[in-house]
C-alpha cells in the first residue's frame, strides 16, 4: 500500500495527523458512537487517538485507495500460484502440456514478468518534443 508522505489526514472535530505518521488504524468495536469511531495509532505516541472518522475514509485520505488493495490482494495471489507452478512435477508438467494444452513454463515466464517491477520510461525534455 502506498501512502502519500507528507499530507495530512482529517480524523474528524479538528484532529489532524500526517499520513506516513499514522502506523496503525483499529475500528472502536465497544462503545462506537459519535465521535467514536476509530483507533488512530501514530508515531511517537503510546496511546491511540481517538477518530470520529470510518478507517475506510482515513485510508482513503492518506492515499490508499480500494484499487490499491486489490492490486495488493492480486499481486499475492499470483505470487501464491507462481509457487504453486514452481512445485508441480515434471510429470505433470508433461501431462498438462500434452493433455491440455497448458504450458506451465510460459505461464511462469509471464507470471514473472507481471510481478516484475514496471519498467519507468526515460524522461524526455519538454524542448525536446518540439524540435
Amino acid at each position: 500500500m502506498e501512502i502519500k508522505r507528507d499530507r495530512m489526514v482529517f480524523l474528524g472535530y479538528g484532529k489532524y495527523w500526517r499520513s506516513d505518521g499514522i502506523v496503525g488504524l483499529m475500528p472502536i468495536e465497544e462503545e462506537r458512537g459519535p465521535r467514536r469511531r476509530t483507533n488512530v495509532f501514530v508515531q511517537g505516541r503510546g496511546e491511540p487517538i481517538v477518530a470520529s472518522r470510518t478507517e475506510q475514509s482515513i485510508l482513503e485520505d492518506m492515499g490508499a485507495t480500494e484499487g490499491g488493495f486489490q492490486a495488493e490482494a492480486l499481486r499475492e495471489a499470483v505470487t501464491e500460484l507462481l509457487t504453486a507452478f514452481h512445485e508441480f512435477s515434471p510429470v505433470l508438467r508433461r501431462a498438462l502440456l500434452n493433455e491440455h494444452h497448458f504450458d506451465v513454463e510460459k505461464w511462469e515466464q509471464r507470471l514473472g514478468e507481471i510481478l516484475r517491477a514496471p519498467h519507468v520510461p526515460e524522461t524526455v525534455e519538454q524542448n525536446e518534443l518540439f524540435d
